[in-house]
């Protein structure tokens, strides 16, 4: 993305204010305690087991671990995880919103 592609989402967002993850398409995680997870803003599974979910973002993955993980409500844009939550770890590209 470029400099000026940055300046202006930047200006966008303070002037409008808008939420960065709507102006970034950023991933929005809820957690309630350790036992549901709704992700909005991804791209895709890539992988799920009872014990692992990979979830394809904008920019990287998110892969959840835990045990008796099930996929409870799943949308173009938004997954529901119930299981027992263990990590949460977003693996980005490294490229800067």
């Amino acid at each position: 993305m470029s400099r000026i592609s940055r300046k202006l989402q930047k200006w966008t967002q303070e002037m409008l204010d808008l939420p960065q993850d709507l102006l970034f398409d950023l991933p929005r995680l809820t957690l309630i305690g350790n036992k549901e997870l709704h992700i909005e803003n991804h791209r895709g599974v890539r992988h799920f087991s009872a014990d692992k979910l990979i979830l394809s973002l904008t920019q990287g993955t998110m892969e959840i671990t835990g045990s008796g993980l099930s996929i409870r409500a799943i949308q173009s844009s938004e997954v529901t995880v119930e299981g027992t939550i263990n990590n949460i770890q977003y693996i980005g590209t490294g490229e800067r919103p």
